[in-house]
């Protein structure tokens, strides 16, 4: 009989115990799940309007709040820059090539330079820089057929910037911007058509509101400039192009033999040695050495002629003392 009732009793508290799971499991909310930072929402697109986001689920639109910081990867906003160095036959006709080129690719050339440099010899030789902008899908393709016919690639360096986030802050400074604005010329509308005031209050009142209309114009206008800088600058990519002569790193050659590296550098800094002394020598002998006989020769032939003098006078007085 106890056992029955122990037996009883335990089919009881099971049953509150599962009973009081179910409930709790109702209650409970249904947590979020996380969202990594810098990883699109699934189930949402991104419109044009930087302010909107758009769930694709329900069709909906948000704003304000509703901003994302989660860029698609096809969307962000990334500056490409490309630095070259290379050694051509020509470096005005290479530049010409490049000039062109920008212009073919629907871009332009941001500034060139032609002047000259000194070889290890001594010798001048022409060398340019230029710098291009190319649509940033064209960029890989433009620096492809810069270096297609390059003696020598001497250096490459790329660069990307994403700026991403700086335009997006941008994008939230002129809302806010945009916003007040607004509230302003509501403001200042108001203050022209309040009655319980005189037309001097009215215009002190509609001036103050100008000029913080103004400052706010004045703030908005900066920023869509910085926005339309990061965008072209993402449109466009910058190359620049250092255009080395072929003959300013010509290697030395003395008859069929071509030192290189160190070796060279020491034979070419050797040679250079001998020809400055020689140089020296000829300066010496057929400018200086006529110079100096043109200036002091006639004085060492007055002090010659004194000292011939007094050593007469002298043997004079020494003879006719004997």
């Amino acid at each position: 009989m106890k056992k029955s009732i122990v037996f009883v009793l335990m089919i009881l508290a099971l049953g509150l115990a599962a009973c009081g799971a179910t409930s709790l499991r109702s209650a409970a909310p249904t947590a979020a799940p996380a969202i990594a930072p810098g990883v699109p929402q699934e189930g949402l697109t991104y419109s044009n309007d930087s302010n909107k986001t758009v769930d694709t689920a329900t069709g909906g639109t948000g704003s304000g709040g509703g901003t994302s910081e989660y860029a698609p990867l096809h969307n962000r906003l990334v500056i490409k820059d490309v630095i070259l160095s290379i050694v051509v036959k020509s470096p005005q006709a290479k530049m010409d090539a490049i000039n062109a080129l920008a212009a073919e690719m629907g871009g332009w050339v941001v500034s060139s330079n032609l002047y000259q440099t000194y070889t290890s010899s001594g010798t001048m030789a022409p060398e340019a820089t230029i710098s291009i902008r190319v649509p940033s899908a064209k960029l890989d393709t433009a620096v492809n057929q810069i270096k297609a016919d390059a003696i020598e690639v001497r250096s490459q360096t790329s660069d990307g910037q994403d700026v991403t986030s700086q335009y997006t802050d941008l994008q939230s400074q002129l809302n806010n911007l945009q916003a007040e604005e607004a509230d302003l010329l509501a403001i200042m509308d108001e203050a022209k058509n309040n009655p319980n005031s005189n037309t001097s209050s009215k215009t002190q009142d509609v001036l103050q509101v100008y000029s913080q209309v103004v400052q706010v114009r004045g703030q908005i206008e900066q920023i869509k400039g910085q926005m339309q800088y990061y965008q072209e600058s993402s449109d466009t990519s910058l190359i620049t192009v250092t255009l080395i002569a072929e003959e300013t790193v010509k290697p030395l050659q003395i008859g069929g033999w071509k030192p290189e590296g160190k070796v060279r550098d020491a034979v070419q800094k050797l040679i250079n040695f001998f020809e400055g002394f020689v140089d020296f020598l000829i300066y010496l002998f057929i400018l200086v050495v006529p110079v100096l006989i043109l200036i002091f020769g006639p004085i060492a032939l007055i002090i010659w002629l004194i000292v011939a003098l007094v050593r007469r006078r002298k043997a004079k007085k020494n003879a006719a003392a004997k």
